[in-house]
Protein backbone atom coordinates (compact mmCIF):
# COMPACT_ATOMS: atom_id res chain seq x y z
CA UNK A 1 0.00 0.00 0.00
CA UNK A 2 1.33 3.31 -1.05
CA UNK A 3 2.53 5.66 2.51
CA UNK A 4 0.56 8.51 0.65
CA UNK A 5 -2.95 6.72 0.90
CA UNK A 6 -4.70 8.25 3.80
CA UNK A 7 -5.33 6.03 6.91
CA UNK A 8 -6.86 5.86 9.98
CA UNK A 9 -6.22 4.10 13.65
CA UNK A 10 -9.23 2.78 14.13
CA UNK A 11 -10.14 -0.98 14.15
CA UNK A 12 -13.46 -3.03 14.56
CA UNK A 13 -11.93 -4.52 17.76
CA UNK A 14 -10.43 -1.56 19.78
CA UNK A 15 -13.35 1.30 18.64
CA UNK A 16 -16.35 -0.24 17.36
CA UNK A 17 -19.34 -0.60 20.12
CA UNK A 18 -20.85 -4.39 19.86
CA UNK A 19 -24.53 -4.18 18.76
CA UNK A 20 -27.79 -6.64 19.18
CA UNK A 21 -28.69 -10.05 21.14
CA UNK A 22 -29.96 -13.07 20.49
CA UNK A 23 -33.67 -11.57 20.55
CA UNK A 24 -32.64 -8.56 17.83
CA UNK A 25 -32.27 -11.21 15.53
CA UNK A 26 -35.90 -11.60 14.34
CA UNK A 27 -35.95 -7.61 13.96
CA UNK A 28 -32.38 -7.24 12.26
CA UNK A 29 -33.20 -10.16 9.49
CA UNK A 30 -36.48 -8.14 8.32
CA UNK A 31 -34.38 -4.87 8.60
CA UNK A 32 -31.94 -6.09 6.22
CA UNK A 33 -34.55 -7.25 3.70
CA UNK A 34 -36.01 -3.74 3.46
CA UNK A 35 -32.18 -2.37 3.28
CA UNK A 36 -31.86 -4.78 0.26
CA UNK A 37 -35.31 -4.03 -1.79
CA UNK A 38 -34.92 -0.38 -1.44
CA UNK A 39 -31.33 -1.33 -3.28
CA UNK A 40 -32.40 -3.45 -5.34
CA UNK A 41 -35.50 -1.22 -6.48
CA UNK A 42 -32.85 1.65 -6.97
CA UNK A 43 -31.13 -0.66 -8.93
CA UNK A 44 -33.32 -1.25 -11.22
CA UNK A 45 -34.80 2.53 -11.62
CA UNK A 46 -31.05 3.54 -11.68
CA UNK A 47 -31.15 3.33 -15.87
CA UNK A 48 -34.01 6.49 -15.86
CA UNK A 49 -31.03 8.69 -14.48
CA UNK A 50 -32.25 12.38 -14.20
CA UNK A 51 -35.58 11.73 -15.59
CA UNK A 52 -36.44 10.53 -11.40
CA UNK A 53 -36.65 13.88 -9.38
CA UNK A 54 -34.17 14.91 -7.39
CA UNK A 55 -37.10 15.25 -4.71
CA UNK A 56 -37.97 11.59 -4.92
CA UNK A 57 -34.00 10.56 -4.23
CA UNK A 58 -33.45 12.56 -1.25
CA UNK A 59 -36.66 10.30 -0.12
CA UNK A 60 -35.47 7.51 -1.16
CA UNK A 61 -32.02 7.20 0.50
CA UNK A 62 -33.75 8.53 3.46
CA UNK A 63 -35.78 5.45 3.21
CA UNK A 64 -32.98 3.12 3.12
CA UNK A 65 -31.51 5.07 6.32
CA UNK A 66 -34.69 4.63 8.05
CA UNK A 67 -35.43 0.78 7.04
CA UNK A 68 -32.07 -0.16 8.50
CA UNK A 69 -33.59 1.33 11.87
CA UNK A 70 -31.37 4.32 11.85
CA UNK A 71 -33.85 7.62 12.95
CA UNK A 72 -32.43 10.74 10.41
CA UNK A 73 -32.29 14.06 11.78
CA UNK A 74 -31.20 16.94 9.03
CA UNK A 75 -30.41 20.57 10.18
CA UNK A 76 -28.95 23.53 8.97
CA UNK A 77 -28.55 25.08 5.60
CA UNK A 78 -30.35 24.14 2.32
CA UNK A 79 -28.27 23.10 -0.06
CA UNK A 80 -28.53 25.15 -3.33
CA UNK A 81 -28.69 24.27 -7.02
CA UNK A 82 -25.70 24.20 -9.62
CA UNK A 83 -22.73 22.53 -9.39
CA UNK A 84 -21.36 21.59 -6.00
CA UNK A 85 -18.61 20.17 -4.13
CA UNK A 86 -20.21 18.68 -1.05
CA UNK A 87 -17.86 17.84 1.73
CA UNK A 88 -18.07 15.64 4.54
CA UNK A 89 -16.52 14.07 7.59
CA UNK A 90 -16.90 9.94 7.24
CA UNK A 91 -18.17 7.41 9.33
CA UNK A 92 -19.90 4.75 7.59
CA UNK A 93 -21.58 3.16 4.29
CA UNK A 94 -24.73 4.91 5.68
CA UNK A 95 -22.90 8.14 5.06
CA UNK A 96 -23.38 8.08 1.08
CA UNK A 97 -27.26 7.92 1.16
CA UNK A 98 -27.11 10.52 4.10
CA UNK A 99 -25.31 12.92 1.89
CA UNK A 100 -27.71 12.22 -1.23
CA UNK A 101 -30.76 12.77 1.05
CA UNK A 102 -28.93 16.18 1.36
CA UNK A 103 -28.63 16.94 -2.45
CA UNK A 104 -28.42 14.32 -4.79
CA UNK A 105 -24.57 13.85 -5.97
CA UNK A 106 -22.30 12.39 -8.17
CA UNK A 107 -20.80 10.48 -5.68
CA UNK A 108 -16.00 10.28 -5.34
CA UNK A 109 -15.70 6.52 -4.55
CA UNK A 110 -12.69 4.12 -4.41
CA UNK A 111 -12.78 1.88 -6.92
CA UNK A 112 -13.13 -1.41 -4.79
CA UNK A 113 -16.69 -0.19 -3.83
CA UNK A 114 -17.52 -1.51 -7.85
CA UNK A 115 -17.51 -5.08 -6.26
CA UNK A 116 -19.63 -4.20 -3.30
CA UNK A 117 -22.45 -6.72 -3.84
CA UNK A 118 -25.53 -5.14 -4.88
CA UNK A 119 -24.85 -1.60 -4.42
CA UNK A 120 -21.91 -1.61 -6.52
CA UNK A 121 -23.95 -2.16 -9.39
CA UNK A 122 -25.76 0.95 -8.27
CA UNK A 123 -22.74 3.36 -7.11
CA UNK A 124 -21.35 1.99 -11.50
CA UNK A 125 -24.23 3.92 -12.84
CA UNK A 126 -23.25 7.14 -11.77
CA UNK A 127 -20.28 7.45 -9.27
CA UNK A 128 -16.83 8.92 -10.04
CA UNK A 129 -14.39 6.10 -8.96
CA UNK A 130 -10.64 6.96 -7.91
CA UNK A 131 -7.66 4.78 -7.79
CA UNK A 132 -6.44 5.20 -4.29
CA UNK A 133 -2.84 3.18 -5.60
CA UNK A 134 -2.08 5.60 -8.42
CA UNK A 135 -0.87 9.25 -7.42
CA UNK A 136 -0.40 9.72 -10.95
CA UNK A 137 -4.23 9.38 -11.71
CA UNK A 138 -5.06 11.74 -8.65
CA UNK A 139 -4.63 14.98 -11.74
CA UNK A 140 -7.03 12.82 -13.90
CA UNK A 141 -9.42 12.03 -11.24
CA UNK A 142 -9.66 16.42 -10.27
CA UNK A 143 -10.74 16.76 -14.11
CA UNK A 144 -13.10 14.88 -13.87
CA UNK A 145 -14.76 16.06 -10.91
CA UNK A 146 -13.91 19.87 -12.04
CA UNK A 147 -15.66 18.66 -15.57
CA UNK A 148 -18.67 17.63 -13.67
CA UNK A 149 -18.82 20.71 -11.45
CA UNK A 150 -18.85 22.52 -14.47
CA UNK A 151 -21.97 20.70 -16.16
CA UNK A 152 -24.19 21.95 -12.96
CA UNK A 153 -23.76 18.70 -10.70
CA UNK A 154 -22.99 18.10 -7.27
CA UNK A 155 -19.97 16.22 -6.59
CA UNK A 156 -19.84 14.31 -2.73
CA UNK A 157 -16.73 13.66 -1.39
CA UNK A 158 -15.35 12.36 1.94
CA UNK A 159 -12.12 14.24 2.01
CA UNK A 160 -10.38 12.43 4.78
CA UNK A 161 -9.99 9.36 2.18
CA UNK A 162 -10.50 7.00 4.66
CA UNK A 163 -13.10 6.13 7.23
CA UNK A 164 -13.04 6.91 11.08
CA UNK A 165 -14.60 5.51 14.00
CA UNK A 166 -16.89 8.79 14.95
CA UNK A 167 -14.68 9.95 17.86
CA UNK A 168 -11.81 10.22 16.53
CA UNK A 169 -11.57 12.11 13.08
CA UNK A 170 -8.90 12.90 9.85
CA UNK A 171 -8.03 15.79 7.96
CA UNK A 172 -9.47 17.26 4.86
CA UNK A 173 -7.02 16.35 2.02
CA UNK A 174 -7.01 19.01 -0.50
CA UNK A 175 -6.18 17.69 -3.74
CA UNK A 176 -10.17 17.30 -4.39
CA UNK A 177 -10.46 21.03 -3.21
CA UNK A 178 -8.61 22.06 -6.26
CA UNK A 179 -11.70 20.99 -8.72
CA UNK A 180 -13.59 23.58 -6.88
CA UNK A 181 -11.27 26.02 -7.87
CA UNK A 182 -10.72 25.07 -10.98
CA UNK A 183 -14.48 24.75 -11.75
CA UNK A 184 -15.69 28.41 -10.17
CA UNK A 185 -17.65 26.41 -8.30
CA UNK A 186 -19.32 26.74 -4.13
CA UNK A 187 -18.44 23.85 -1.30
CA UNK A 188 -20.70 23.09 0.86
CA UNK A 189 -19.38 21.48 4.52
CA UNK A 190 -21.41 18.68 6.05
CA UNK A 191 -21.13 17.78 9.37
CA UNK A 192 -22.05 13.86 10.31
CA UNK A 193 -22.94 12.06 13.13
CA UNK A 194 -24.30 8.75 14.81
CA UNK A 195 -25.27 8.52 18.71
CA UNK A 196 -28.07 6.56 20.28
CA UNK A 197 -31.50 7.76 21.02
CA UNK A 198 -31.72 9.42 24.20
CA UNK A 199 -27.69 9.76 24.53
CA UNK A 200 -24.93 12.66 23.69
CA UNK A 201 -22.17 10.98 22.83
CA UNK A 202 -20.68 9.55 20.09
CA UNK A 203 -21.95 5.78 18.98
CA UNK A 204 -19.42 3.35 16.79
CA UNK A 205 -21.67 1.37 16.39
CA UNK A 206 -21.88 2.22 12.56
CA UNK A 207 -18.95 2.88 11.92
CA UNK A 208 -17.35 1.17 9.05
CA UNK A 209 -13.42 0.53 9.76
CA UNK A 210 -10.39 -0.90 9.50
CA UNK A 211 -10.43 -4.05 8.04
CA UNK A 212 -14.10 -4.30 9.01
CA UNK A 213 -16.81 -6.42 5.87
CA UNK A 214 -19.45 -4.63 4.47
CA UNK A 215 -21.81 -7.06 6.18
CA UNK A 216 -20.46 -7.31 9.59
CA UNK A 217 -21.28 -3.46 9.42
CA UNK A 218 -24.13 -3.97 7.73
CA UNK A 219 -25.41 -6.58 10.23
CA UNK A 220 -23.91 -4.54 13.17
CA UNK A 221 -26.62 -1.45 12.42
CA UNK A 222 -29.49 -3.55 11.45
CA UNK A 223 -28.92 -5.20 14.75
CA UNK A 224 -28.83 -1.76 16.90
CA UNK A 225 -31.30 -0.26 18.52
CA UNK A 226 -32.12 3.33 18.90
CA UNK A 227 -29.21 4.27 16.74
CA UNK A 228 -29.82 8.08 15.23
CA UNK A 229 -27.88 9.57 12.36
CA UNK A 230 -27.47 13.90 12.56
CA UNK A 231 -26.65 15.37 9.44
CA UNK A 232 -25.70 19.17 10.03
CA UNK A 233 -25.31 20.84 6.87
CA UNK A 234 -23.33 24.24 7.29
CA UNK A 235 -23.15 27.49 5.10
CA UNK A 236 -21.74 26.98 1.88
CA UNK A 237 -18.16 28.63 1.01
CA UNK A 238 -18.83 30.71 -1.95
CA UNK A 239 -16.21 30.20 -4.87
CA UNK A 240 -13.57 32.59 -4.93
CA UNK A 241 -13.39 32.90 -1.66
CA UNK A 242 -9.85 31.15 -1.10
CA UNK A 243 -7.06 31.35 -3.48
CA UNK A 244 -5.79 28.27 -3.10
CA UNK A 245 -6.70 24.22 -2.06
CA UNK A 246 -4.70 24.58 1.47
CA UNK A 247 -6.81 27.42 2.61
CA UNK A 248 -10.40 26.06 1.09
CA UNK A 249 -9.76 22.57 2.70
CA UNK A 250 -8.99 24.54 6.25
CA UNK A 251 -11.88 26.66 5.82
CA UNK A 252 -14.60 23.77 4.95
CA UNK A 253 -12.84 22.00 7.64
CA UNK A 254 -13.04 24.64 10.21
CA UNK A 255 -16.92 24.67 9.08
CA UNK A 256 -17.52 21.28 9.37
CA UNK A 257 -15.85 20.29 13.33
CA UNK A 258 -18.03 23.46 14.21
CA UNK A 259 -19.62 22.24 17.93
CA UNK A 260 -19.09 21.89 21.78
CA UNK A 261 -16.31 20.57 23.54
CA UNK A 262 -17.72 16.88 23.01
CA UNK A 263 -17.10 17.23 18.91
CA UNK A 264 -14.23 14.73 17.82
CA UNK A 265 -12.90 18.16 16.07
CA UNK A 266 -11.76 19.15 19.36
CA UNK A 267 -8.69 16.85 19.13
CA UNK A 268 -8.19 16.04 14.93
CA UNK A 269 -6.01 13.52 14.66
CA UNK A 270 -3.67 13.81 12.15
CA UNK A 271 -3.46 11.36 9.45
CA UNK A 272 -0.49 10.67 6.67
CA UNK A 273 0.82 13.37 4.06
CA UNK A 274 -2.30 15.49 2.59
CA UNK A 275 -1.80 15.71 -1.10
Amino acid sequence: MSVWLPSAPCTPGVCVEPTGSGTAVPRAVLRLAAVLTLVLAGVLLSPLGGLIPAGLVRRWCRWIVRAAGVQVRVTGTAAPTGGLLLVANHISWLDIPLLAAVRPARMLAKREIRQWPVAGALAARGALFIDRERLRALPDTVARIARSLRDGHAVAVFPEGSTWCGRAHGTFRRAVFQAALDAGAPVQPVHLRYRLDGGTAASTAPAFVGEDTLLASVWRVVSARGLVAEVEVRDVIPAGVHADRRSLAEAAQRQECLGGAHHPCSAVMVGTKAS
